[in-house]
């Protein structure tokens, strides 16, 4: 890439992450391209949709989780390890607001540009929860789908001003439900 495409690029991430905070999943492209002092072609030119937008803005947070949920996986026991995932990823949904439904429908279409990043989350949380399940920690009547669902309606909770006040106190009945007798400690 050239260096003033390059600079571009990475004036149009650093201006998105700001403008996605702001506004949620939904903000508008348009916003971020002038913000960034660009031409809305110059966005469409690195990222042709929304979800590549995103999936650019996601995929460094996206990472770091899943290579968390593996260095936890060897260092913590399984119903910490399990709870600071929950934890991460829910403060990530809710740092992206609204992208939990994009999230969610990535995971199941092969072609989105969002589809690998949910994939590896999803599997990286499966396996947790497969661990805290064999540890007899965690219920068994649930798997990684279920608890992709729960980080999905955890994260909206999160996203709801009338319901803010309560999320973390919900947090903690969630995980306590899936890691009866743990009481988590809220996203913050």
């Amino acid at each position: 890439m050239r260096a003033d495409a390059q600079k571009n690029y990475d004036r149009l991430l650093s201006v998105a992450r700001d403008v996605v905070a702001e506004q949620g999943a939904d903000a508008s492209l348009r916003d971020v391209a002038r913000k960034a002092d660009v031409g809305l072609g110059t966005l469409y030119r690195h990222f042709p949709t929304r979800e590549a937008l995103l999936e650019a803005l996601l995929r460094t947070d996206v990472d770091q989780l899943t290579t968390q949920a593996a260095d936890l996986e060897k260092s913590s026991a399984p119903e910490e390890a399990l709870l600071a995932w929950l934890r991460g990823v829910v403060a990530l949904t809710h740092e992206y607001r609204g992208a939990t439904t994009l999230l969610t429908a990535a995971l199941e279409d092969a072609d989105s540009a969002l589809h690998a990043a949910c994939v590896g989350l999803h599997d990286a949380g499966t396996r947790l929860l497969d661990r805290a399940q064999a540890a007899n920690v965690a219920r068994t009547d649930i798997d990684g789908t279920d608890l992709f669902a729960l980080v999905a309606s955890l994260a909206w909770i999160y996203d709801q001003p009338s319901l803010a006040l309560r999320a973390d106190h919900l947090f903690d009945v969630v995980s306590s439900a899936v890691l009866p007798g743990q009481v988590g400690s809220g996203v913050n």
